[in-house]
């Protein structure tokens, strides 16, 4: 695993960029380790993906992505199938507007937006 980490780590870095400071590559690593995050790698590109536990739903949210956008997208059904299989019920990320379109093509629709106020 450790070998597909560091293949990665360009587009988990390139990703964590857009993340607001909320980690950094060697807490993701630690995160694969632990198990509690999950690494898709494929050739040109991959996802980060975590397991959330609601009260009332259990989803898999895709935590970070960089790389080649069609090579993300064709593990899109791959992923559905490991979700369900773990008991999740959706699909769920916060992203840059730009994945928007591309994921409105599988199905995906907005729900909310994010906003953040830093202060110190």
């Amino acid at each position: 695993m450790d070998n597909e980490i560091s293949r990665c780590r360009k587009w988990i870095e390139a990703a964590l960029s857009y993340s607001g400071g909320t980690h950094d590559f060697e807490d993701i690593v630690a995160g694969l380790h632990r198990g509690v995050l999950q690494l898709w790698p494929t050739p040109k590109g991959c996802i980060v993906t975590e397991i959330v536990v609601y009260p009332k739903k259990k989803v898999l949210n895709v935590f970070l992505g960089g790389g080649e956008l069609e090579q993300i997208l064709d593990m899109h059904s791959d992923v559905i199938a490991w979700a369900k299989a773990q008991g999740c019920s959706a699909l769920t990320m916060s992203g840059r507007t730009g994945w928007k379109k591309p994921l409105k093509a599988h199905g995906w629709k907005a729900q909310h937006a994010s906003y953040v106020k830093e202060f110190a």
